[in-house]
């Protein structure tokens, strides 16, 4: 199997750092709004990567941050009038709902900044420690020139970036220095620090967390293509100063930019569209399977006429396997196998892996999945075979399992309207005061793998690895 690596700007074969064992951390979302198609596309595409991964029989374990501390989550709150950190649970719990509608279930992990402060202060006391990075006035700044190979994932000139202001402060000692701790200001979140009350820069949240997990070093490290520079320089630049080993990780794979009829989605635009919206008009599976059909490194221009073509695949794929299941070839029919028919399936099968081991083809692998069906179609007009039905079932089980789709799983709004429906058994417990009952229903739904978080807004759940 071959992976393009951002940082070589080549196929490579994959090898991973620890025999079958896959580690893979990919950036999540900053929680201050409703999950949009944008951030659909990136997280449904590592989920079918994943699948495949673990398909290939590697054992992964998926890691992904939320950033529930941000100047983005700040500014929201203050417009609602809210406390930072609510609006942000607020918005985690809506983005759990959001990638369980999509049945993107392959995340063994979601991992909270706000619940790795103590990380994240150990990481920047040990770049300042080693010089890293610098104090002023209780703000603390990584130092660009302290690491040279800083710009080597975006190929950015360190030279140039001097002159590229981000992040504008005079306390700097280079423009491009980027923070690491910014002190407390009234009405924000705040923690505790050797430099005072105040709370992490974007960038060292996510490098905590994954040194937390995985420790120095790991196989994959994803997200979508804009956050190579500065979000994921910063990340290299930060974790490899703090453990002194390189490299940070192995293969960076990054999704390609997601357009509206060929604009960047924007709110100012009205071309905003959020995932709850999506499903909606055209379907958690229609959407899955347009996302598939061009390659995750690829831009995509979300289009009505693209979605039109991932409902009828859907609807030709479901066709064929609701005749299949329904398929009971008689004793007459029951004859000789015909081999060469298996050996199309086969054949299609193989192209389908193929493309998968060529850096995840997915369109490659729709391809062949069609085709398959098209032969499937022909061939079932004319006659059935008991062993042919039964090799055909078990290449789109395959498929299925790889894809995220065509699979019988529960709808996702009725997964989620029967647990509001127990929470709201819960709370009438808690009302009158069984709190026996309220806890063996936790304790119920935890076996389950469902955790519940009790807030003033009410009972917050999702769904745990």
């Amino acid at each position: 199997m071959r992976i393009y690596n951002t940082m070589s700007r080549e196929k490579e074969e994959f090898v991973p750092l620890n025999g079958n064992r896959v580690k893979m951390f990919v950036c999540g979302p900053t929680v201050y709004d409703m999950a949009h198609i944008g951030h659909a596309r990136t997280y449904v595409m590592y989920d079918i990567i994943a699948r495949y991964l673990r398909f290939k029989g590697y054992s992964l374990f998926f890691l992904m941050n939320i950033t529930d501390v941000d100047d983005k989550i700040i500014a929201r709150a203050k417009e609602e009038g809210v406390d930072p950190l609510e609006l942000s649970r607020r918005y985690t719990e809506e983005f759990y709902r959001d990638m369980a509608a999509l049945r993107i279930n392959s995340v063994n992990l979601f991992a909270k900044a706000s619940e790795h402060i103590g990380e994240i202060v150990e990481q920047i006391s040990a770049l300042l420690e080693k010089g890293y990075a610098y104090e002023v006035d209780g703000e603390v700044y990584f130092d660009i020139s302290k690491f040279p190979d800083y710009g080597k994932l975006s190929r950015q000139n360190p030279e140039e970036l001097k002159r590229h202001r981000i992040e504008p402060s005079p306390k700097k000692r280079n423009p491009a220095d980027f923070a690491l701790w910014k002190p407390a200001k009234p009405g924000e979140p705040c923690w505790d620090s050797p430099w005072g009350k105040g709370r992490p820069g974007w960038h060292i949240e996510d490098t905590a967390i994954s040194h937390t997990y995985f420790g120095p070093q790991y196989d994959i490290h994803g997200g979508a293509i804009e956050l190579a520079f500065p979000h994921h320089e910063a990340e290299i630049a930060q974790a490899e100063a703090f453990s002194g080993k390189r490299p940070f990780v192995k293969y960076w794979v990054h999704t390609g930019i997601l357009m509206i009829k060929g604009e960047k989605m924007a709110k100012s635009l009205k071309n905003y569209i959020t995932i709850r919206e999506a499903i909606g008009r055209w379907g958690w599976e229609a959407l899955r399977i347009f996302y598939a059909m061009s390659h995750y490194r690829s831009p995509i221009d979300f289009d009505e006429r693209g979605l039109e073509q991932a409902k009828a695949i859907r609807d030709r794929v479901r066709s064929l396997l609701a005749k299949m299941k329904s398929m009971e070839p008689s004793p007459s029919e029951a004859g000789p196998v015909d081999e060469w028919m298996i050996e199309r399936i086969e054949e299609h099968e193989r192209r389908f892996m193929e493309a998968m081991d060529d850096d995840f083809n997915t369109p490659e692998a729709i391809a062949a999945m069609i085709s398959l069906c098209k032969e499937l179609e022909k061939y079932m007009a004319g006659r059935t075979n008991e062993a042919v039905i039964s090799r055909a079932k078990a290449a789109f089980d395959k498929f299925s399992s790889i894809l995220g789709v065509f699979g019988d799983e529960v709808p996702g709004a009725l997964v989620d309207g029967l647990i509001r429906l127990i929470l709201e058994i819960r709370d009438e417990a808690r009302g009158r005061g069984d709190w026996d009952t309220a806890d063996r229903i936790r304790a119920k739904l935890k076996s389950l793998g469902i955790a519940l978080e009790d807030s003033p807004r009410g009972t917050i759940w999702r769904i745990e690895a």
